[in-house]
Parts: C-alpha cells; structure tokens; sequence
C-alpha cells in the first residue's frame, strides 16, 4: 500500500468516526479503515509506536464500552428487580453500575492518553502539529466527560485529527538538531 492510500484510508476513517457518533455503524467501518491507514503510516515512517499506542488505545476504548453497557444493564436490572425484592436489590445494582461507570472513566482515559502519545508521534514525524493539539483535546475531553462538557471536545478533537491527518505532507519532516559547538584545533606553538 502507498502512503497517500494510507494517509487517505486513515483520513476517511477518522471522517467515519466523526460522522459515527450520530450514525453508529459507521462508527465499526471508520475504526477499521482508520487502523488500516495508521498501520501504513506508521510503517511510512519506519515508528510501529504510531500504531502500536492507537492499538492500546483501542483496547481501552473496548474495555470502557464493555463498562459502560455492564453498568447500564446493571441499572436497567436494579430498575426491573424493585418490586420484587423492595428496594434492596436495586442499592446493589445501583452500586455495581457506579463502580463500572468509574471503571470505564479510568479506561476512557486511558484510552485518551495512549491516542495522545500515538498522535504525538505521528505529529514528529510528519511535521502535523495540529496532531498534537488534537491528542491534548482528547486527552482534556477524556477527563471531562464527568460533566459532560467531554463529549464535546471528543468529538472537535476527532475533527482536528481527520484535518490534520489530511494535511501530512508527502515527505517526512526534518528534524530539528541544534547545532553543537566544535573546538577549533589546537594550534601547535610556533617553532623558533
């Protein structure tokens, strides 16, 4: 695969994402096309942790939607034992679900942490610096989802990552190396 289908795949997939959090199948697709494309850049730029960190991120992303639904059966349950069992029932639920909503919240940000890492990679070795704004507001939205406000930034920091994705040039970026300073020789004392 080139780079510009890789760029592109990653780019498309990341669209998808965005678009996925009103539609949620394409959420399935964009995830799919969007490690794809991060594979092959990650491979382009000869650094497998472009890849590797959006992979852990992945897994954490997994585990806390696992959370999240084991705590909303929790609660739908609780809700559904009430009159059977008085009240008594549904403070166990109840306790279940607010130790698995606090449980996905750690993954979340986990998650969060190991795209910013990924993205901040990517970001040196492309010379993409809105990469690395958009890992900051992922990470800052990750910690806000507590109020809500999260979701929000999720999502804007999702639409920075598919812009920057498409701005990454087809050549590497340079590297910044601070000059060092060299000693002149050491001159030899004059012969008399």
């Amino acid at each position: 695969m080139s780079f510009e289908s890789g760029k592109n795949l990653a780019g498309v997939g990341a669209l998808l994402l965005v678009i996925g959090s009103f539609v949620p199948f394409v959420s399935i697709i964009g995830i799919i096309l969007f490690y794809i494309g991060l594979k092959n850049l990650g491979q382009h730029y000869n650094d497998p942790s472009i890849f590797k960190d959006a992979l852990f991120a992945l897994i954490f992303g997994i585990i806390g939607a696992i959370a999240v639904g084991l705590s909303l059966a929790s609660l739908i349950f609780g809700v559904a034992i009430i009159p059977i069992t008085a009240g008594t029932g549904f403070l166990g639920f109840s306790a279940l679900a607010v130790i698995g909503f606090v449980v996905a919240f750690v993954f979340y940000i986990l998650m969060a942490i190991y795209f910013r890492k990924s993205f901040d990679a990517l970001a040196n070795r492309s010379g993409v610096g809105l990469l690395r704004t958009a890992g900051l507001l992922l990470l800052i939205g990750a910690v806000l989802t507590i109020v809500f406000v999260g979701l929000i930034l999720i999502f804007v920091a999702w639409i920075l990552v598919t812009v920057a994705i498409f701005q990454i040039p087809m050549t590497p970026a340079q590297t910044y190396q601070a000059p060092t300073y060299q000693a002149p020789p050491p001159q030899s004392p004059p012969m008399s």
